[in-house]
């Protein structure tokens, strides 16, 4: 679990999209596999949503240059 994580007592869910396909996906904080792969991004974000709100964790949304753009 990443430091910030334990700070905050929540998990982070990053969605980036891959270099192979351009499909993106949801990872968790710190993850090697991803949870979830979607054609959109909007399908990744509102998927991290839904599993980060029952875990009140947060959600992390990349650029296709893997910067952060939203949190």
């Amino acid at each position: 679990m990443a430091e910030e994580e334990k700070k905050r007592g929540g998990k982070t869910y990053h969605i980036t999209q891959r270099q192979e396909d351009g499909m993106w996906q949801v990872k968790l904080g710190g993850g090697q596999k991803a949870l979830k792969r979607f054609r959109t991004q909007k399908e990744a974000i509102d998927y991290a949503e839904k599993v980060s709100g029952n875990q009140e964790g947060s959600i992390r949304v990349h650029r296709k240059d893997g910067k952060i753009r939203k949190k």
